[in-house]
């Protein structure tokens, strides 16, 4: 007599099944903190995905570097969610893709960061029932996929972050911004490579420059969180900025003018943007006068707050409560 054996169940995601993500901007280094801290700003991608037959890409962008986004299966959104079901080991569905970039593309504000966040937001998403993936797993993902955490952690967490790589993986604390603290993101309309900034970087500095970062950064958890006050001190740098000022020269003229009327001005991330950490309304309307006086660049002033929530995916259909 033969027994049939079932075959086992291949676990699929729901073909229509549909998530949406938003996720914000960041601003990574904050001046000493180099590949370690990071910033969430109140701008924002916003990201539609389904999935559909095995196979099927579809691409529609729209917003900042629309032009120059894939509408393939190469997409970085589409890319980072293919990551995530490989590592869950459950078959990918077709994506269609919707995406409303609000985030500056190329400007230092963690565009691709954002990318990968959503990606992997979505894949958590569309994975609800199938897979469960907690925030350990969704830095690592996404460290993965970036190559260093600064950036995704404040993207899928939100907050002030401060991330580090250990024997167990990347790890991330999160931390609350002082309500003092006012952002302005200074935007000029070129454009800069992180990869191209990063060729830039020694591989040695000296040991003194290593300390005073080190006392900096320290401080610059302090002044984010509690003391305001001491921010100009707090955001000095001796290990990037002025490696790469040759290749953004506005962006440094900038920096240095504002940071010459006493306000806590440093290159956003790989730059070409400048974060300036203001006390107020007030103070965000002078550095950006100044910034309009200081340089022949156009700078666009960005009046942001600190986003405290993070990355945010939910199923699109009513009455659902899929949120992370």
């Amino acid at each position: 007599m033969t027994v049939a054996v079932p075959e086992p169940v291949v676990a699929r995601v729901p073909l229509g099944r549909a998530v949406e993500v938003r996720v914000p901007a960041t601003s990574a280094n904050l001046g000493p903190g180099f590949d370690t801290l990071g910033l969430a700003l109140s701008m924002y991608d916003d990201v539609e995905v389904t999935a559909l037959e095995q196979g099927r890409t579809e691409v529609e962008v729209s917003g900042s570097g629309a032009e120059e986004i894939p509408r393939d299966a190469s997409n970085l959104v589409i890319r980072s969610i293919a990551h995530v079901f490989a590592d869950a080991g459950v078959e990918m569905p077709g994506i269609r893709l919707v995406a409303r970039n609000g985030v500056p593309h190329g400007r230092g504000l963690g565009s691709s960061g954002a990318a990968v966040a959503a990606g992997v937001l979505a894949a958590k998403g569309l994975l609800e029932g199938l897979v469960a993936l907690d925030d350990a797993a969704l830095l690592r993902l996404a460290t993965e996929l970036e190559g260093h955490p600064d950036n995704v952690a404040p993207a899928l967490f939100g907050g002030l972050t401060i991330a580090w790589t250990a024997e167990r993986g990347p790890q991330h604390k999160k931390l609350l911004v002082h309500r003092g603290v006012s952002p302005l993101v200074l935007v000029p309309g070129y454009t800069m490579s992180t990869k191209a900034a990063r060729s830039l970087q020694p591989q040695q500095v000296p040991s003194e420059d290593a300390v005073f970062n080190v006392s900096r950064s320290a401080l610059l958890i302090a002044a984010l969180t509690q003391s305001p006050d001491v921010l100009l001190d707090a955001t000095e740098d001796r290990l990037h900025q002025d490696y790469r000022a040759p290749a953004m020269p506005e962006t440094n003229r900038l920096v240095r003018a504002l940071r010459a009327e006493g306000y806590a001005a440093v290159v956003s991330g790989a730059g070409p943007s400048v974060l300036v950490l203001c006390d107020g309304p007030g103070s965000r309307l002078e550095a950006a006068r100044i910034a309009q006086e200081s340089t022949d660049t156009p700078w666009i002033p960005c009046m942001v707050a600190v986003d405290v929530r993070g990355g945010t995916v939910r199923e699109r259909a009513e009455g659902s409560s899929s949120q992370s």
